[in-house]
């Protein structure tokens, strides 16, 4: 199993859920954080207004999926965030040792 986690702008939040939907993911975790890059958090457009931040806002997304799927669901959050401005964010993948449906006590690819 792997966990992906997707920095992107908020705007960008219906078109990632869409084609997450369309990549059969069964659920995910949203989060509205803060950050920067190498932007260093300067000016950026944020419907279609310049705002200087120290801390941008972004949305963190996390799904965790089999490894075989990896490929297929960075390719689909890759395209949907995609605005081709500064900014755009980043994905990460990392390994995930275990997981447990708390309700029945699932464990691992049962628990997704």
């Amino acid at each position: 199993m792997k966990l992906i986690t997707a920095i992107i702008k908020p705007f960008r939040l219906d078109q990632v859920r869409e084609a997450l939907m369309q990549a059969d993911v069964q659920g995910m975790t949203v989060s509205e954080v803060r950050g920067f890059g190498r932007q260093k958090g300067e000016a950026e457009f944020y419907r279609g207004a310049e705002h200087n931040l120290n801390l941008v806002p972004k949305l963190k997304i996390e799904v965790v999926v089999e490894a075989e799927d990896v490929g297929r669901v960075v390719d689909a959050i890759l395209h949907a965030a995609r605005s081709g401005s500064v900014g755009d964010g980043k994905i990460f993948v990392s390994s995930i040792g275990s997981a447990v449906r708390i309700r029945t006590g699932e464990l691992d690819a049962t628990a997704l």
